[in-house]
C-alpha cells in the first residue's frame, strides 16, 4: 500500500485562489493523500469554498480555529491532526504540478531522504508567469542560516525518520524556523532541480516586502535560533548580500 501524505494548508481570506489550490492537489498523479485545511477565521468565502470540496472528497479535511491565531498555529494544528507518514506544505494561494507528489516521494524513498524540497515557478496575482527559483542540490543548517533557498510549498518531510516536527510560534518566517529546527537533527535537506510547484507572488506578501523580510530574518537569528550578536550579524550580512546579488546582479 502506498504511503499516506498529509498536506498542510492554512487558510485565511483566500477565496480568490483556494479552489485552484485544491484542484491542483486533486489533480495529483499520486492519489494517497489527505488535505488538511485549517481556516484561520476567514472573513470572505474561503471556508465555504473549502467546505464544498470537503463534502465531495473524504480526503479533504476542514478545520476551523475559534480565533484568528496566525499561520504557525494553523499549520501546527494540521500537523497535529495529520495521519500520514509524509508531511507536505501547500499554502492556500499556491499550486502544485500534477506529478509533484509522485516524483518527490520517489526521490525521497529511493535515497532515504528525510527532508526534501524542489525548484518552483513564480506567478503573479493573476496567475501569469513571473520567473522561477532554482535550488541547490543540498542544504545544511549553516547554509540555511546564510540564505533560505527552500520554498514552503515544495517541502516534504518524513515523520518515520524525524517524528512530527512543528513550527515555532512566531508571526512570520515560521516555515524557515521549522527548516532550521529539522536541520539541527540531520546533516542536509535535498533539493530536486525540477520545478514542481507554482508560487503566487502577492503584493501584500512578506516576500514582496524586503524590509519586513529582513526584519523577521533578524528575529529568527536572535529570538528563535538564539544566536549571539556576532553570529547573527555574520549570517545577516550573508543574507543581505545574497539578496542583493539575486535582485540586482542576476
Amino acid at each position: 500500500m502506498p504511503y499516506l501524505v498529509s498536506i498542510i494548508t492554512p487558510l485565511h481570506n483566500s477565496a480568490q485562489y483556494i479552489a485552484e489550490t485544491i484542484d491542483s492537489v486533486m489533480a495529483q498523479t499520486y492519489t494517497h493523500w489527505e488535505l488538511i485545511i485549517v481556516d484561520d477565521c476567514s472573513e470572505d468565502k474561503s471556508f465555504e469554498i473549502a467546505q464544498d470540496y470537503a463534502r465531495k472528497d473524504a480526503r479533504i479535511k476542514l478545520l476551523r480555529l475559534t480565533q484568528n491565531s496566525g499561520a504557525a498555529v494553523a499549520r501546527n494544528t494540521a500537523i497535529e491532526k495529520a495521519e500520514g507518514r509524509f508531511i507536505a506544505f501547500l499554502d492556500s494561494d499556491d499550486q502544485w504540478k500534477p506529478q509533484k507528489l509522485e516524483k518527490q516521494l520517489s526521490f525521497m524513498i529511493a535515497n532515504n531522504h528525510a527532508f526534501a524540497f524542489t525548484a518552483y515557478e513564480k506567478m503573479d496575482e493573476k496567475g501569469k508567469p513571473a520567473g522561477s527559483i532554482d535550488v541547490p542540490l543540498s542544504v545544511s543548517y549553516k547554509d540555511l542560516l546564510r540564505t533560505c533557498s527552500i520554498g514552503c510549498l515544495t517541502v516534504i518531510y518524513d515523520t518515520h525518520l524525524l517524528g512530527k516536527v512543528f513550527m515555532p510560534l512566531i508571526e512570520k518566517r515560521q516555515d524557515y524556523g521549522l527548516w532550521l529546527k529539522i536541520l539541527k537533527t540531520i546533516p542536509k535537506a535535498y533539493g530536486m532541480q525540477e520545478k514542481l510547484a507554482l508560487y503566487r507572488v502577492r503584493s501584500n506578501s512578506l516576500s514582496g516586502n524586503k524590509i519586513n523580510a529582513a526584519r523577521y530574518q533578524w528575529k529568527v537569528y536572535r529570538e528563535v535560533e538564539k544566536l549571539n550578536l556576532f553570529k547573527s550579524s555574520y549570517y545577516f550580512t550573508n543574507y543581505f548580500l545574497h539578496g542583493f546579488i539575486k535582485t540586482f546582479l542576476k
